[in-house]
């Protein structure tokens, strides 16, 4: 017997039971469409953290200072100074002392009011250098980034970032225009670009760019001191931070490089901080942790719904063996007009693989549509890979193998002589 000819009796055969067939593929369908959707969302979300931290910069290491507990009572704490974090003489010591580093760049966050015209919003002002933009990996949209002059000079400029001009400029070019920051005015030299929501409180790496206010360091410094105010609920208290973030740019991408780097930043933390108010973050570790994670995720969502297939197999099982019994009649019939059991097996082997692989490629249709309705009503980024739809379709494919030999090793075993007197 021909391949064409038996594809075409198997196909023959499960059209006489179209319900039936429809509801035993079912199993396979959403099996295979759940291993594409869940594998697509995975490396969607996998891929999304790991674009956050590469934000960050691949050659960069962030150190950033770490309010300690407060173990004060309430009145202690309003009498006196807090005092933690990286200092100036941190980041001199930095580039004095750790030879495989390009660049070192400060940066110090005060909480603010913003204001123009009759409108108010609160926000930050971070006091950098011009070198911030590059390694923070921001974009200006319009005008400039800051310039050392500014720092050398003490200009009142600053550069702010979109989410800010939106709610306090709404549409018009915030570039040239005075904004109030407290008590004093800055100009608005440059505009930055949108960054969208990210892992906020790291060197520029994500939604802080968008609603925050740089201006240069040294006019910072000046006009508002170490100290930093704090006040709620009647209440004043005060820290004294000279730096809250150094980004330290590695001098080479090398992983090697920047592991050493990061080993001699932590030995010079650990002697000049023991207290623990100074957390080392180093993007390149995190990206390795990232695909670790994405490993394990990939390795349960796939198991899970493995599982689905598992039982879309046993259906097609249960089917089979039903059939087997429905058409022993059929079988006496082919075995005594001269059919072997290997013809016996292909035959109902056909109908198995034919039942998997057409669930196959619907499931496969299910499983693209799935991450795209995914991406539209949640937002989510999905990533469909070739590996994840070859993977459900083999695995589908086998599955009819695997699960359609008992029954058609069972439909060959028949003795034809009592398959015929069997009604």
């Amino acid at each position: 017997m021909t391949g064409r000819r038996l594809v075409h009796l198997a196909w023959k055969s499960l059209w006489l039971h179209r319900l039936r067939s429809l509801l035993t593929v079912s199993g396979i369908v959403f099996g295979v469409g759940s291993v594409v959707a869940m594998l697509a969302i995975g490396e969607g979300a996998s891929q999304e953290a790991q674009d956050q931290i590469r934000q960050m910069g691949s050659r960069n290491l962030l150190l950033a200072s770490i309010k300690p507990p407060e173990t004060e009572s309430a009145g202690e704490s309003r009498s006196r100074i807090l005092r933690y974090g990286l200092l100036r003489k941190d980041l001199e010591g930095i580039v004095q002392t750790i030879p495989e580093i390009s660049r070192a760049v400060p940066r110090r966050d005060v909480p603010v009011k913003a204001r123009f015209s009759d409108r108010e919003i609160p926000t930050r002002i971070m006091g950098t250098s011009a070198d911030y933009a590059e390694v923070g990996n921001l974009r200006v949209a319009a005008g400039r980034f800051l310039t050392p002059s500014d720092g050398e000079g003490r200009k009142p400029v600053c550069v702010i970032g979109d989410a800010l001009s939106r709610k306090l400029f709404h549409a018009t070019n915030p570039v040239g225009m005075e904004l109030r920051v407290g008590k004093q005015y800055y100009r608005v030299v440059g505009l930055l670009a949108a960054r969208g929501e990210g892992t906020g409180g790291t060197a520029g790496s994500g939604g802080e760019s968008d609603n925050a206010i740089f201006i240069p360091l040294e006019t910072m410094r000046e006009r508002n001191g170490d100290r930093i105010r704090h006040v709620t609920s009647g209440s004043r208290s005060y820290e004294n931070v000279q730096l809250h973030r150094i980004t330290v740019e590695a001098a080479s991408g090398d992983e090697q490089v920047i592991e050493r780097v990061a080993a001699s930043l932590r030995a010079f933390i650990e002697a000049r901080h023991p207290k623990g108010d100074v957390r080392i973050t180093v993007p390149q570790e995190l990206i390795r942790q990232a695909k670790a994670s994405k490993r394990i995720f990939t390795i349960v969502l796939a198991c899970i719904a493995a599982i689905s297939l598992l039982v879309g197999g046993i259906g097609i099982m249960n089917i089979m063996l039903a059939t087997v019994v429905e058409r022993t009649r059929e079988i006496g019939i082919r075995r005594a007009l001269g059919a072997r059991r290997r013809n016996i097996v292909a035959q109902f082997l056909a109908e198995t693989v034919l039942l998997s692989i057409t669930g196959g490629a619907i499931g496969l249709g299910l499983g693209v549509l799935a991450p795209r309705l995914v991406t539209y009503f949640a937002g989510m980024r999905t990533v469909i890979t070739p590996f994840s739809m070859i993977l459900a379709f083999s695995i589908s494919a086998a599955v009819g193998v695997i699960f359609g030999l008992y029954p058609a090793a069972r439909a060959a075993d028949l003795d034809p002589v009592e398959a015929l007197r069997r009604e």
